[in-house]
């Protein structure tokens, strides 16, 4: 009986990878890459409106469309959330309200009051997050003298000064360069209606101490207004020029900034100020390249924050390679050609810090050779290295410069950031203007685990970096035996990616390491026999590893644990559970966020996760590998 219930089983299995691998293999373009959707928050659709708006270039079809879609997102109480099933959210609700009124909503009808309602009862416009009120000034609905200052002349700051846009994640670094030029310009556009509705008329909250930085950057605030109001003529210019130099070289080829909407929409406003027209070339690449971030369904238009070709394609060669799909078959063969025509080779602010390193590696998007990334770049060489490719010294040559940036962009301390070496000036976090997530780059568990597992595959797991990168994860593991995760949601993430790279580089699975992650996986395995693990475990301790069920974060802990030679009642259950929610057409349905921006602030639904990573974990388990 028990021969049969295991053959059952087996049988069941393999069908799941059938009817998976179809799938996936369905969603491939013709050119190579896998690009799923990814879908974030409305304020990009908001900032999107804005900026038309502020730009003079707002349509009404696009408009109506866009107004639909936020509408669609509003929750029953009023609110917006920054991720599905959220708590309501005072900035992201403040920006869709204001774009709905540009869209023609009326500030009395049903919904808008109880948006405004909502918004004052959790403390109003006034409480809102630094680029909200950003927002609101450039349309006279905030003052700008009421915002925390930030002079362009930072450009002007050498690296070995603190606070220098180096010291700050890339990311942020694209979004303060541009802002501060918009910022000093202090520009308004009118646009024929106030929000005093969401305001609460509160007293501001009183200043800080001194003894804290808080107060102390409270003081340079005011130090910079008063600069601001006499700048130096000279000065100024020449941090302008600095700035749109520093912009303009960083634009790319599909006329994007970094890849994601935010230093995009900022970059193409600074521009505009400065007296770029909109028939200007960098102006024009720029919101043509807006329009292939656009998605347009049941008469509803979304903006993409970014979008993430080369880690979908990767992760889904992974997924195939281990599912049992041929390495030579025509699928996995051109996307290895598009990832390998995809390495970056070019300098890039990664430099500012290994100046002396050969360019590689891979980004996470189409367009993006200012800013590869190391996490993108072990996935594509384990990617690479599940293909049988008729030309393996081209493949090879890529493997090998890549390997060596990675290994090059490792940080003082022995472990791995996402896009930059050594970028921890946790001052950087203490200036007011930067309240909108994290703004520097610091190593994190999961990126470092996907290094250290595919320098393990490459031949390095006696190397000394790579050691000391093993013993940095070692000690990053948390007292109940689990991982932070910093790119995905939250300790599973993290503990799935560490679990598999210890295995590669020999950890036995009786390990004492391995032995608490695995406890603790089956302890926070759900009762229907899946894995979940809401995002608020990352403001709350007590949810890690707590969740409603999904298909990735399932798929995530079972190949954890089938990387440590489980095969235990949990994982069957697991393996049960993505076989009974599978679809008819071999996917997996998937409403929850797992993607992480920023931890406590901004999160992601990668439409892609829900199909690659229960492929993976089902592929592992059919064939016993881990």
């Amino acid at each position: 009986m028990v021969s049969q219930v295991k053959t059952e089983t087996a049988e069941k299995t393999f069908e799941a990878i059938a009817r998976a691998q179809r799938h996936l293999l369905s969603l491939q373009d013709e050119t190579g890459w896998w690009k799923g959707a990814l879908d974030t928050n409305v304020t990009i659709d908001a900032e999107d409106l804005m900026l038309r708006q502020f730009l003079g270039i707002r349509g009404a079809e696009e408009t109506e469309q866009s107004a639909k879609w936020i509408r669609s997102q509003q929750r029953s109480d009023g609110s917006w959330a920054n991720f599905f099933g959220g708590p309501p959210e005072l900035s992201t609700t403040t920006e869709a309200y204001v774009a709905l009124r540009l869209a023609g909503d009326p500030a009395d009808a049903a919904h808008m009051r109880l948006a405004s309602e909502l918004i004052r009862d959790n403390g109003g416009l006034e409480r809102t997050r630094v680029f909200t009120r950003l927002w609101m000034s450039l349309f006279g609905l905030w003052s700008w003298d009421d915002l925390p200052t930030m002079p362009p002349e930072m450009i002007l700051l050498p690296n070995w000064v603190p606070l220098n846009i180096y010291d700050f994640s890339c990311w942020a670094r694209q979004t303060i360069v541009p802002l501060t030029v918009v910022a000093s310009h202090k520009p308004v556009r009118q646009i024929g209606f106030g929000i005093n509705e969401l305001r609460t008329y509160a007293s501001p909250p009183p200043n800080h101490s001194i003894t804290t930085w808080e107060g102390r950057f409270e003081q340079l605030d005011r130090l910079l207004k008063l600069y601001e109001r006499r700048p130096n003529r000279r000065l100024r210019q020449h941090a302008y020029r600095r700035a749109v130099e520093w912009i303009v070289r960083r634009q790319e080829a599909d006329g994007c900034w970094g890849g994601i909407q935010p230093p995009w929409v900022y970059s193409v406003m600074a521009l505009h100020v400065l007296g770029y027209s909109m028939d200007h070339p960098v102006i024009a690449k720029a919101l043509s390249g807006l329009e292939g971030f656009t998605i347009v369904e049941n008469g509803m238009r979304r903006i993409e924050a970014c979008q993430s070709p080369v880690w979908d394609t990767a992760l889904a060669v992974i997924a195939l390679g281990d599912s049992g799909l041929p390495p030579d078959h025509p699928a996995m063969v051109r996307a290895a050609d598009w990832l390998v025509d995809e390495e970056v080779r070019v300098i890039g602010d990664w430099a500012e810090q290994r100046p002396d390193l050969k360019p590689s590696g891979w980004a996470f998007e189409f367009d993006n050779d200012n800013y590869p990334d190391i996490d993108d770049t072990a996935e594509v060489i384990l990617a690479l290295r599940k293909v049988a490719h008729p030309d393996p010294a081209r493949v090879e040559s890529a493997i090998e410069r890549a390997t060596e940036w990675t290994l090059g962009m490792q940080c003082k301390t022995g472990d791995w950031a996402a896009f930059d070496a050594d970028n921890t000036q946790k001052l950087c976090a203490e200036i007011p203007f930067c309240d909108f997530g994290e703004v520097i780059d610091p190593p994190s568990a999961d990126v470092t685990a996907h290094v250290l597992e595919m320098l393990a595959h490459e031949g390095y797991g006696d190397d000394l970096r790579t050691e000391r990168g093993r013993q940095r994860l070692l000690a990053e593991q948390e007292a109940d035996g689990s991982w932070f995760g910093r790119w995905g949601a939250n300790y599973i993430y993290g503990t799935a990616a560490a679990l598999p790279a210890l295995a590669a580089l020999g950890e036995a699975p009786d390990g004492f390491a391995t032995r608490r992650a695995v406890k603790w996986l089956e302890d926070h395995q759900n009762p229907d026999g899946g894995w979940g693990e809401d995002v608020r475990s990352y403001d709350n301790r007590a949810l890690a590893g707590r969740g409603e069920s999904t298909a990735s974060q399932t798929g995530w802990a079972l190949m954890a644990l089938l990387s440590a030679k489980e095969r235990s009642t949990a994982v069957d259950r697991g393996i049960a559970w993505l076989i009974d929610n599978q679809r008819e057409d071999g996917g997996w349905d998937e409403e929850q966020f797992t993607g992480t921006g920023f931890p406590g602030d901004f999160y992601i639904n990668y439409h892609i996760y829900r199909h690659v990573f229960p492929l993976t974990a089902l592929g592992r388990y059919a064939s016993g590998k881990s």
